[in-house]
Parts: C-alpha cells; sequence; structure tokens
C-alpha cells in the first residue's frame, strides 16, 4: 500500500499573493489539485497536510478524490511530516511538496520503483551551478558529487519513522528542511534517482508569472484610388509602399492615417495582446491629428518599450503579408533586418503571398497582414 504525505500547512508568504500559493488558481486549477491530481493515479491514501486556518477551503477540493483527507501539520516542515507519518497505513511513504505541481507520472514512477528496490527513492538533479561554502574562507567544491533534491521522496514508513522518532529523541528534527537529509543523519543513506528541470517548486511571485507569452495581431488596408490620393486622403507617394519600413516600389498609395506599414500595425497589435493591452487603435487612434503620416517603425519603438517595461522581451517572430502585387519577395530580407533590430531579436520570419485572385487581395483592392509573437 502506499501512502503520500502532501506538505501544504506553509504559509506561502514569500509568494506574496493575496490567497495561500495552493489555492492559486494555475490554468484552470488550483496548485494544490494540480498536484493531488498527479498522485491520485498511484497512491492508496493521500493526506494533505494544512493549517488550521486553511482547512475549510481545502476539504471542498478533496472531494473528487476518495482517498484524501487532512491532517494538521506542524510549525516546521519536520513537525509537520513526523505528525502525518502518525496517520500513514502504507508500507511506502512518498513526501511531496505541494507546491510542486508540476511532478510527472515518470517521476513518481521511479520514486516508488526505487523504494522498493532500495528502501528510498530522492527525486534529485545533478548540479550545474557552481556551489560555494562560505564562512570559514571561501570554498567551491567539484560539481561532480553535488545535487539539489527535489520531491517526491519515497521511503519504507517504518523506516522513515524510526528515523524521525530517533531526530525526535535528539532534539534534531527541526534542524532538517528536508526528509532525506533526516533520513541519512538517523536511519541510512537514500538512494538517488534524476528528476525533471520542469518539477520546480513555485516560492517567489515570479514563480507564478507564466514564463512565455503568446500575441496574435492582423491588419487591412485598401488600396488608394487615383481620386483618393488626389484629394488627399491617401497618405502615401504613389511611388511606393512601406512595409516593415522598407518602400517597396508600387503603383498604388495605400489608405492610412499613418504611413499604412501593414505588417508592423499587425505586429504591434500582437505585441500589445501579449502583454494584455489595448489594441493599436486605442494608443494610436486615428482620430488624432498627432499620427497623420506617422512612421509605424517610431510607433513600433514606443510599443516596445511597454513590452520592456511589463518585463518581457521577443523570443521570436513571424509575419505573414498577403497581396497580388507589388511583388515583395526582393524586400524580404531588408523587412526582416528592420524588424530584428527593432525587436531585439534575431529569429524573426516574414512571408509573402498573394491570394490565387481571390477576394479583395486577390482583386488587388487591399492588402492583409497576420503577426504571431512569442515573448519571454
Amino acid at each position: 500500500m502506499i501512502s503520500l504525505i502532501l506538505c501544504a500547512a506553509g504559509s506561502g508568504e514569500r509568494a506574496n499573493l493575496p490567497v495561500n500559493k495552493i489555492f492559486y488558481p494555475l490554468e484552470g486549477m488550483p496548485v494544490l489539485c494540480r498536484s493531488l491530481s498527479a498522485f491520485a493515479p498511484f497512491a492508496d491514501e493521500m493526506l494533505v497536510c494544512c493549517r488550521a486556518e486553511d482547512e475549510a477551503d481545502i476539504l471542498p477540493l478533496l472531494s473528487p478524490y476518495e482517498n484524501a483527507r487532512t491532517v494538521r501539520g506542524g510549525a516546521t516542515r519536520a513537525e509537520t511530516v513526523r505528525l502525518a507519518l502518525e496517520a500513514v497505513s502504507g508500507d511506502i511513504v512518498l513526501v511531496h511538496d505541494a507546491a510542486r505541481p508540476f511532478v510527472t507520472a515518470k517521476i513518481i514512477r521511479d520514486c516508488i520503483e526505487s523504494v522498493k528496490t532500495y528502501g528510498s527513492g530522492v527525486c534529485s538533479l545533478p548540479a550545474t551551478d557552481t556551489v560555494v561554502f562560505t564562512g570559514k574562507g571561501y570554498e567551491t567544491p567539484s560539481r561532480d558529487h553535488i545535487y539539489t533534491v527535489q520531491t517526491p521522496q519515497g521511503f519504507r514508513t517504518d523506516r522513515l519513522r524510526a528515523a524521525y522518532a530517533a531526530a525526535l529523541c535528539a532534539g534534531a528534527c527541526d534542524r532538517f528542511t528536508d526528509d532525506s537529509g533526516l533520513y541519512a543523519a538517523y536511519a541510512e543513506e537514500p538512494r538517488l534517482f534524476r528528476g525533471d528541470r520542469c518539477n520546480v517548486k513555485l516560492t517567489y511571485p515570479e514563480d507564478f508569472t507564466p514564463a512565455a507569452r503568446v500575441g496574435f495581431g492582423t491588419d487591412t488596408h485598401a488600396f488608394a484610388h487615383q481620386d483618393e490620393i488626389d484629394r488627399g486622403i491617401a497618405r502615401l507617394n504613389l511611388n511606393y509602399i512601406k512595409l516593415c519600413g522598407v518602400a517597396v516600389p508600387s503603383d498604388r498609395a495605400i489608405e492610412a492615417h499613418s504611413d499604412g506599414d501593414v505588417p508592423v500595425h499587425a505586429l504591434m497589435d500582437a505585441l500589445l495582446s501579449a502583454i494584455g493591452e489595448r489594441d493599436i487603435g486605442y494608443h494610436f487612434p486615428d482620430t488624432d491629428p498627432a499620427y497623420a503620416g506617422a512612421d509605424s517603425m517610431k510607433l513600433l519603438e514606443r510599443v516596445m518599450k511597454m513590452v520592456h517595461g511589463g518585463g518581457f522581451s521577443v523570443k521570436n517572430a513571424s509575419v505573414s503579408i498577403l497581396c497580388e502585387r507589388p511583388r515583395l519577395s526582393p524586400y524580404i530580407e531588408n523587412m526582416r533586418n528592420n524588424l530584428r533590430a527593432a525587436l531585439g531579436c534575431e529569429a524573426v520570419g516574414i512571408a509573402a503571398g498573394t491570394n490565387e485572385k481571390l477576394g479583395y487581395i486577390g482583386e488587388g483592392r487591399g492588402i492583409t497582414a497576420y503577426a504571431t509573437v512569442l515573448l519571454k
């Protein structure tokens, strides 16, 4: 029988969230439920260690899990696990941080198999950063034998109980922030197995911010008729159109309040949507004389300041331009170079195509662009 001790008795203060981090919705599901769901196929019982003040909010979340119940946690991590061990029924116990919701089925299986084979199984990864010991000089030990420890950590229940009992008698329980360290001190050297870098513990505010954001934008402009050009409605020179800041020779102008740079407008909308801002019509309205004939590449600079101000940068961008004419292929590389410089990103793709003579694009009455961006 396999028991799970899910440690959820902390306050989550370091996350600086309006609620305890275990209740924070992660893609529509509370962090606690994501962790429970990961272990549900493997555990015969699941004990959720919690604070008294959180229990009323936790109990409704356990309803989908018939084998889950709450136990009161202690003032420290070690005390919480020691108290939970008194209620454990299984001969194998897995201890896991509720704030590690990205644990995989492979990790859980590997943990269980390690306990069955070796008596213990501790999820860990080889250290990649240099480790420094300070206090008595400055020592940098070799990374060859340095590991970072994650959860779950699995043990034969009787052995872990005995280790905790010995540590309690020695008055040393609270020296340990990790079960494997206590087990090593009062039982035997635990067996390590390889974890996963995605199996992170959510601790600080930035851990709850998406690592990447996707944005999508589109823009369309009509080609102007000669009478509109004569009346000054079309803002562009009749001999070229602006695309990604490049003057592309054209026998028709574009109807626009600004310079009519369609792909840049689509790109700006994609960037603004990715950071949760309103579109370019809100930020640069075509009713404002200040933007008459405006250089769209300059407006893109302003949008990029908003992106950087939100703590993001561009990882890659993709732009697709649809028009029947003029032919764009000779100008694509210059367009890409302009966008690379403006976005501060090398991974910029631009595709250009026709609409096979169909619709307003195929009839040569307009031009449309689509853009997607990935922010990091």
